[in-house]
């Protein structure tokens, strides 16, 4: 799918594979689905005969594996075939964007056991297995504008799934484990920083970001602790 292979691409033509009053099923896809911790995208959807559908989420089906693009109205206008004009909300994607891969780098500034997270157009949070007290905020603020404003490079890379058997240790996350079964992984690369399975969209380089302040740092149990980053500046927006 498209948002695969250049998140950076704002509108989409396509046809239409399946069409249902509230979803519908694309020849190809800008819109990302709801997975690992990132929202689904949103936007809209043109028909050749001028009619604007509201897309209101993107999931993906757990039975087909199909990515099903939500309408906010129910409709019948559209059939197997119809040519459709897809366009992001932009703005929101873009932060998702920024945001995961501010998530990334906080996986290298704190590199224990990743229990649970998420994240929005606003903030992320990730939790840690970590046993000792908890992590300051201002030192985890520093460190993470250290590492945006280096401007890193970060790139998508596609190896043999085997690679987990070899080095298991590149899995982040505690409690999921990335889908196997093809054969092939997607990795996601923070030179020289972060490296890990991500299926997620994320900016070409870590400047990209902006500023970041980590906003609260609380237990969430024994052994769990949570970190919630949110933006210092919100409304950046990729130069054209």
């Amino acid at each position: 799918m498209s948002y695969t292979l250049d998140p950076y691409l704002k509108q989409l033509q396509t046809t239409v594979l399946e069409a249902s009053e509230n979803h519908l099923v694309l020849a190809d896809t800008i819109f990302y689905p709801t997975g690992g911790g990132q929202p689904g995208d949103t936007g809209t959807l043109l028909t050749a005969s001028g009619e604007v559908l509201k897309v209101n989420d993107t999931r993906r089906c757990r039975e087909t594996g199909r990515v099903l693009h939500i309408l906010e109205e129910p409709t019948v206008s559209l059939n197997e075939g119809a040519a459709v004009t897809l366009k992001l909300d932009w703005d929101r994607r873009y932060a998702h964007m920024r945001m995961h891969t501010c998530m990334h780098l906080l996986c290298a500034v704190i590199p224990e056991g990743v229990t649970g997270g998420g994240l929005t157009d606003r903030k992320a949070r990730l939790d840690f297995c970590l046993k000792e007290g908890l992590p300051d905020k201002q030192q985890l603020t520093d460190e993470l504008n250290a590492l945006i404003q280096k401007d890193l490079p970060v790139s998508v890379e596609i190896l043999d799934e085997s690679i987990l058997d070899e080095q298991p240790e590149l899995v982040k996350t505690m409690s999921v484990q990335p889908p196997r079964g093809t054969g092939q992984l997607r990795m996601i690369r923070v030179h020289d920083t972060d490296f890990q399975p991500c299926g997620g969209t994320h900016v070409a380089r870590t400047g990209e970001i902006g500023l970041v302040r980590v906003a609260k740092v609380e237990s969430k149990g024994r052994n769990n602790k949570r970190v919630q980053i949110v933006f210092d500046h919100t409304t950046k927006e990729r130069s054209e």
